[in-house]
């Protein structure tokens, strides 16, 4: 499919204090948008960012027809630019959509756009240790109809921010037994917009009782950990890196299925089973070792300092020398191109 480019005519809009900005509050100059309508996708182009014209009777507005992805530019000691893992993302992107009835992007049209996006919009790239640049591809059912139905039409976007550490101090958190984040057979290893929605709530009273975050257990017997916020939860016990085994309800996280690689890579050992809470206190209880944290793309490496369990709180070691700390340093040296790329990871575009 052809691409349609277009360059802004505005004035260059590149902040400079990009450090102090929320994080996802500003988006770069430019943004990638494709049509899906009589069966095909048409359309495409890379426009100044925009607002968009939606209609009120949108699908994506009333019946959850919404799937998102989140990526990752980064600025490499030699100066070139590198969005991280993009085939992974592509394939998870695809079986999201798949999920929720909605139509594939092929795999030209993706790269493509990913590609003339960031270049187009390289000056926003951060050049500092711990800076990126967050991408966010995205679907919406756009057809005009307020009747239950899979839409028939479609929009692709792009949108892009610059992004710095998510989380600056180790979390507390709170093992969550009464709500549930995702259940076997539902959308939980889909990354659509309800799955976070759902998760809303649960999360503000958790932080209403002084809490950073929840640790999510399953649905069933709220026995076993799944994910840690929006994170995927991931441990180190006696040396031993552990992290629950994919299932239905567990996002297959990129950031997740990196460090396994890179620890595997290095020599640690690595497990991916189910792993119930109790085990987690009961190691605790033992005077064990235990590193506890979240991973995903927006906060890469999130170190858990305290969990909370049935009134108790439990403390998890988050000294400098932590394996955790490693992992995340390994996986930036790779994106930054101080390591070598081994595993064919990054995608140069800049």
């Amino acid at each position: 499919m052809e691409q349609t480019i277009s360059i802004t005519a505005q004035a260059h809009r590149k902040v400079t204090d990009t450090k102090s900005l929320p994080f996802g509050k500003v988006a770069t100059e430019h943004m990638f948008i494709a049509h899906y309508r009589n069966g095909q996708w048409q359309d495409a182009q890379i426009t100044p960012f925009q607002d968009l014209v939606l209609s009120p009777m949108a699908l994506c507005l009333h019946y959850g027809q919404t799937v998102f992805e989140g990526m990752k530019a980064f600025r490499m000691e030699d100066g070139r630019v590198n969005i991280f893992r993009v085939e992974k993302h592509f394939d998870r992107f695809n079986k999201s959509l798949a999920r929720m009835c909605m139509p594939a992007v092929p795999h030209s049209l993706f790269v493509d756009a990913l590609r003339n996006l960031v270049s187009l919009d390289a000056d926003w790239v951060p050049t500092d240790a711990d800076g990126s640049l967050y991408i966010r591809p995205f679907m919406i059912a756009t057809e005009a109809r307020i009747g239950v139905k899979v839409a028939d039409e479609y929009m692709f976007m792009i949108v892009c921010s610059p992004a710095f550490q998510y989380y600056t101090q180790p979390l507390r958190i709170k093992v969550e037994t009464d709500y549930v984040r995702a259940a076997d057979g539902g959308t939980g290893e889909a990354k659509c917009g309800g799955n976070y929605g759902g998760a809303f709530y649960p999360t503000a009273l958790a932080r209403e009782q002084g809490f950073d975050q929840v640790l999510w257990t399953d649905g069933k017997t709220h026995e076993y950990i799944e994910e840690s916020g929006t994170m995927n939860a991931m441990f180190c016990i006696d040396g031993t890196l552990i992290t629950p085994a994919r299932s239905g309800s567990i996002l297959d996280g990129v950031t997740r299925d990196s460090l396994m690689a890179i620890a595997r890579d290095k020599g640690i050992p690595v497990e991916e089973r189910p792993i119930k809470y109790r085990e987690l206190v009961e190691a605790l209880q033992a005077g064990k070792r235990v590193e506890a944290f979240g991973a995903g793309t927006a906060a890469v490496v999130a170190p858990i300092a305290t969990i909370w369990v049935d009134g108790q709180d439990y403390t998890c070691y988050t000294g400098s020398d932590a394996l955790m700390y490693r992992l995340r340093n390994w996986l930036l040296d790779i994106r930054k191109g101080i390591a070598p790329d081994v595993h064919g990871w990054n995608y140069i575009v800049a």
